[in-house]
């Protein structure tokens, strides 16, 4: 570990429309520095469909009244909505000496320990990052993420399905799979309000990220 390097700060943006926040990623990203802290935005969304850079427009399986927005990140298309938990991870990863590859396994693995204390065996799927838990008898994705990587930097991150309406996810192709199950921790047992997870979950990504 880097002795010298700037500790994690943590932002609560509560409720935010997903446009600005993805812009205030950007800009944030383009004018850091050598010293900039690295930073975790924990927020929900409105209700919002984003497809990512090289994501494939047919993904959106019918309109049902919400927005879809274009965006930067890898992976295919996604929902956020209330109830959802969304942390974005505004990383330094030369300073961290962390690789994408090895960035998204810890954030796979906080997602892993977090449902594991609470009971809950997950795991990842090869070829398709994200977490995903058994359901009777098939696998249903409980957590997603997307990257981008400017200038060894990153930003964007993980979502988390703690107590939503699934339903949107009807209308897409999950990260790009038909038919791809969706689950969330209310369903799975775990008592947990959106603040109460978001604050589990930060804990488990920082626990991670400063192994690095």
């Amino acid at each position: 570990m880097n002795s010298e390097r700037p500790g994690l700060l943590i932002r609560h943006c509560g409720l935010a429309d997903y446009e600005p926040t993805w812009q205030a990623m950007i800009s944030f990203s383009a004018n850091r520095h050598a010293q900039t802290p690295d930073e975790l935005w924990v927020c929900q969304h409105p209700p919002v469909f984003t497809l990512g850079q090289a994501g494939k427009p047919e993904h959106l399986l019918a309109d049902i009244g919400i927005p879809l927005i274009r965006i930067d990140r890898g992976g295919q298309i996604t929902y956020h909505g209330p109830g959802q938990v969304v942390i974005y991870l505004l990383l330094d990863l030369e300073r961290r000496g962390l690789k994408v590859r090895e960035l998204v396994t810890r954030i796979e693995q906080a997602i892993i320990d977090l449902l594991a204390e609470h009971g809950v065996a997950a795991s990842r799927l090869q070829g398709a990052p994200g977490v995903y838990v058994d359901q009777g008898g098939t696998q249903a994705k409980i957590g997603a993420l997307g990257l981008r990587v400017r200038k060894n930097c990153c930003y964007h991150g993980l979502s988390l399905n703690v107590d939503m309406d699934l339903s949107p996810f009807a209308a897409i192709n999950p990260c790009g799979y038909a038919g791809m199950a969706v689950t969330q921790t209310r369903d799975l047992g775990i008592p947990l309000s959106p603040e109460q997870a978001a604050q589990a979950l930060v804990s488990h990504l920082s626990q991670q990220l400063e192994h690095a």
